[in-house]
Formats: structure tokens, C-alpha cells, sequence
């Protein structure tokens, strides 16, 4: 499994590589361009505006009436869905710390996970913090294919899970090869304790947890913007850059506090 991931990585890697967004620095390593994101260019943007408009569709039947439902909640319930979903982010997060070369935040996040799943009841109580790990942002597989120099590609919105770049969409295939713990240990592996279902409803849970803690957001941004799809897009693409730089600037459409990535 490990084997056929690294392979798999690399083969990214040897296709995707993109010169045009990095310069060389003094020891001939290839450094991102902080201050020039990569263009990305719309190029399916006719089938992008209808997966959008689908999309859009199942939202309103969908992820509004439950994440709607969902904001009724009592604020310790939320939270405690919240912290949970964000542990279990750093079996993510965690490999792809150690494949950008940060290791320091590698050891955190390892403490982290391991203090919030036993302490803090799967998570649901960020115990963690308290104990004086600091919460790094979250890390996933299309970021550390950017700090190494790859382009983003074109632009897409995919069913259901939204905005996305052909790298970002390309890389979330390591997740179903060995790239995720928890997916390996309910999907691939089926264990007594977890099945696919519980892989597949953390998923719809972080979906639900991201709608309603965009809600006012994304309404507001709807009725005020002359373009939905445009302004959603560029949204999106101004926030992953800001992750991929590990930045907190802000974005003028938008707070970026109140707009939180769906992981892959």
C-alpha cells in the first residue's frame, strides 16, 4: 500500500511538475513565488457552470435546509462536532507536515491527535490546546505538491464537493491509496470497531459543518455578487493560495475566517 503511494506521488509529481510557478533559489531549489500566485486559468469553465449549477441545486435541497437545522444545535454540540472532525483532519495533515519539511509541526499535530483522541473523547474536547500545543492550519496533499513547485492546472468544480484545481483534484487520489489513516482503516480495511460508514458520514458531517458555518457568508455573498460562479471561484482560489502560503491575510469578497475548507 505505502509502496504503490510513494510510486503514485511521484508519478504526479514527474507529470504535474510546473517550472513556470517556482525560481530557482541559491542552491538550485525550487521556491514558490510568494508574491505571484499562479494564474489559473478557467478552461472547462462551460462544464464548470453547469456542475456549479447542479451543485448549486443540491445545496438548496439538500445542505442549506441541513445546515440550517444543523446551526439550531446547542453551541457545546457544534463545537464538539467541530473539534472532532478537525482531529481526525491530521491524519492528513500529519504526512503531508513531514512531506513539506515540517517537522516541528509534525510532532505537534502527532501530540495533538494523540491527546485529543484518548483525553479529549475522540476529540470532541480539544484538550490539546489547553496543554499548550498550538493549532497549526490544516495541510492536505495538493498543498505539498504547490510548495514543491506544481501548478495548479485548471480550474474545476467537481460534483459535490466544489471548487477545485487539476492538481488539488489529482492529488486527493493519495488519499484512497494509503494517503489517509482513516480512510484505510474503515474503507479499506473494514475493521470490527469502523466501516465505511463512518468514513463516508465524517465526510457529509464536515460538509454540513462547513455550510453552516458559512451560512450568512455564502448568502450574503450570493445576493451581492453580480456573478455567483465568478465571485465563488475567485473566492476560492484567493483562500487555497493563502493556505498554500500559510498566510492569514485578508480577502477583500470575503472574512477568511469565515471560510473554512471541505477536506478531501
Amino acid at each position: 500500500m505505502f509502496r504503490n503511494f510513494t510510486i503514485t506521488l511521484i508519478v504526479l509529481l514527474l507529470v504535474s511538475f510546473n517550472v513556470g510557478n517556482a525560481k530557482a533559489g541559491s542552491d538550485d531549489e525550487l521556491i514558490l513565488e510568494k508574491n505571484q500566485p499562479a494564474e489559473v486559468k478557467d478552461c472547462f469553465e462551460k462544464i464548470n457552470r453547469v456542475t456549479f449549477a447542479f451543485n448549486q441545486a443540491l445545496d438548496g435541497i439538500i445542505f442549506k435546509p441541513v445546515a440550517s437545522a444543523y446551526r439550531l444545535l446547542p453551541p457545546p454540540v457544534k463545537s464538539g462536532v467541530s473539534n472532532s472532525l478537525n482531529n481526525l483532519s491530521n491524519v492528513v495533515t500529519i504526512p503531508n507536515n513531514i512531506l513539506q519539511g515540517e517537522l516541528k509541526k509534525a510532532g505537534v499535530n502527532t501530540g495533538r491527535f494523540l491527546i485529543n483522541t484518548t483525553i479529549g473523547i475522540l476529540g470532541i474536547v480539544d484538550v490539546a490546546t489547553n496543554l499548550g500545543f498550538p493549532e497549526y492550519e490544516k495541510e492536505d496533499y495538493g498543498q505539498s505538491l504547490a510548495t514543491l513547485g506544481v501548478g495548479p492546472g485548471c480550474y474545476v468544480v467537481l460534483p459535490v464537493l466544489g471548487p477545485s484545481t487539476v492538481r488539488d483534484a489529482t492529488a486527493s487520489v493519495a488519499n484512497f491509496i494509503g494517503g489517509d489513516a482513516w480512510y484505510n482503516v474503515t474503507v479499506e480495511n473494514d475493521t470490527r470497531y469502523f466501516n465505511d460508514f463512518d468514513y463516508y458520514a465524517s465526510k457529509i458531517m464536515s460538509g454540513v459543518d462547513f455550510r453552516a458555518k458559512n451560512f450568512d457568508s455564502i448568502e450574503n455573498l450570493e445576493k451581492n455578487s453580480i456573478d455567483f460562479y465568478a465571485s465563488v471561484k475567485s473566492l476560492y482560489l484567493q483562500d487555497r493560495q493563502q493556505k498554500i502560503l500559510n498566510t492569514n491575510k485578508i480577502i477583500d469578497t470575503q472574512n477568511d475566517g469565515d471560510w473554512e475548507e471541505i477536506e478531501n
